[in-house]
């Protein structure tokens, strides 16, 4: 928790996040995603300096669970003094024990984020996910209650200013828009509404552009006129009889021949970031087996 300090910015763990992406996919599935299309609502999650504090934060951990699908989850939610936001004592349940930092008892419209943050914790636990390392899993929790609709709450608590800071979760402010960015444009929503802070809302803005750079990529159609001559020059230059070099910085996609030397070229998709293989032969249309994402790639 950046609290009064320094706030990182950018995309430092860009690649982490995308990694992230693609296991949820593999874990969860395209159709367990998709149960997650409506996010986590405001009112659901609302809490103002009149409620009581305990009875509240274990309203707002209810409501975080029902919407993580774990019916069979108790939270029991402390303050104490601690460095970090927050903390979730992972055992085999179905009580979990989450302390939260006692700046909390003040800040009390941040509460549904952090513990959409540690209910997340519990949510991998109990499926066994896992990156390896400490900051690596972090950054997975993270990504994952983003993209399963509760990490706008996160992204809400960000606020800068030149006397204060305050963020919370690993991503940077950029990086939790971008995922957002990425759920945004696979369900049609739009949780900048949901914004009270308007430094998460230059975030987010800041995430969607990047994110749509990764609709804009060669062999895709939607690629600028730049990428797409680039493409083509290396495309003439790609060996058929043997691979190729692995992609280049910038570069995302990468030439390889098949069994039959026919040469076929691979790139990241832009919704899951699974990479696809395909036949270089021109205009096609090719679909994500994980995500099922229908790509128009002019290979």
């Amino acid at each position: 928790m950046a609290n009064d300090g320094p706030v990182e910015h950018g995309y430092p763990h860009l690649e982490t996040v995308r990694a992230a992406v693609t296991t949820l996919y593999r874990r969860l599935s395209y159709d367990t995603i998709q149960t997650f299309s409506t996010s986590v609502a405001p009112v659901d999650v609302a809490f103002c300096d009149t409620d009581d504090l305990y009875l509240g934060a274990q309203r707002v951990a209810r409501e975080l669970v029902r919407h993580y699908r774990l019916p069979d989850a108790r939270m029991v939610v402390s303050f104490r003094e601690m460095k970090h936001a927050a903390n979730v004592e992972l055992t085999a349940g179905p009580e979990y024990f989450v302390e939260l930092n006692d700046r909390f008892r003040t800040h009390r419209r941040d509460i549904g984020a952090a513990l959409a943050h540690e209910v997340m914790h519990v949510y991998l636990h109990r499926l066994d996910l896992t990156f390896p390392g400490t900051r690596e899993n972090e950054i997975l929790t993270d990504t994952a209650a983003t993209y399963l609709g509760a990490g706008w709450l996160l992204l809400d608590a960000y606020r800068e200013d030149g006397a204060s800071s305050q963020k919370l979760g690993y991503l940077t402010p950029e990086e939790f828009g971008y995922v957002l960015a990425k759920r945004a444009l696979v369900f049609g929503e739009d949780p900048s509404v949901w914004f009270t802070s308007p430094q998460a809302y230059t975030a987010y803005v800041k995430g969607m552009a990047r994110a749509r750079q990764d609709e804009q990529q060669p062999p895709l159609t939607a690629a600028g006129w730049a990428g797409r001559r680039r493409y083509a020059r290396d495309r003439r230059h790609a060996p058929a009889p043997a691979p190729a070099p692995g992609p280049q910085p910038g570069v995302h996609y990468a030439f390889s021949p098949d069994s039959g030397g026919r040469l076929r070229v691979s790139f990241p998709c832009p919704t899951c970031h699974q990479r696809i293989r395909v036949p270089v032969r021109g205009r096609m249309r090719a679909r994500c087996s994980l995500c099922r994402t229908v790509l128009e790639c002019d290979t």
